[in-house]
């Protein structure tokens, strides 16, 4: 089971981006999926999280400003961002908890993918 993240990249301050990341290999059936981030000297951070059902929770510091869904029948999520600022600067990961056809649970990480923001 892989999950491949893209959509990083480099904007100025105030623009937007979207992150996608897809599910691919044996999987049955995917619960909780979630971005992370990591920026440089800090620890990992949760962005936001998406319930089965598609009820997204989000860091204090993305509120208001990110929006994340999931399409279940592609087995992906999705992270709009918006408003994006120089402190947004990091690797996002998105996440995911699966099972696999024999029922097995996965927690399952992407390899990142870059965003920069910079005037």
């Amino acid at each position: 089971v892989q999950l491949q993240a893209s959509g990083g990249g480099s904007v100025q301050p105030g623009e937007s981006l979207k992150l996608s990341c897809e599910c691919s290999g044996d999987v049955y059936a995917v619960d909780r999926m979630a971005w992370y981030r990591r920026a440089p000297g800090n620890q990992r951070e949760l962005v936001a999280s998406v319930s089965l059902y598609g009820i997204a929770t989000y860091g204090d510091s993305v509120k208001g400003r990110f929006t994340a869904s999931r399409d279940n029948a592609k087995s992906a999520v999705y992270l709009q961002m918006n408003n994006l600022k120089p402190e947004d600067t990091a690797v996002y990961y998105c996440n995911a908890d699966l099972r696999d056809s024999g029922l097995v649970r996965h927690d399952v990480w992407g390899q990142g993918t870059q965003v920069t923001v910079s005037s």
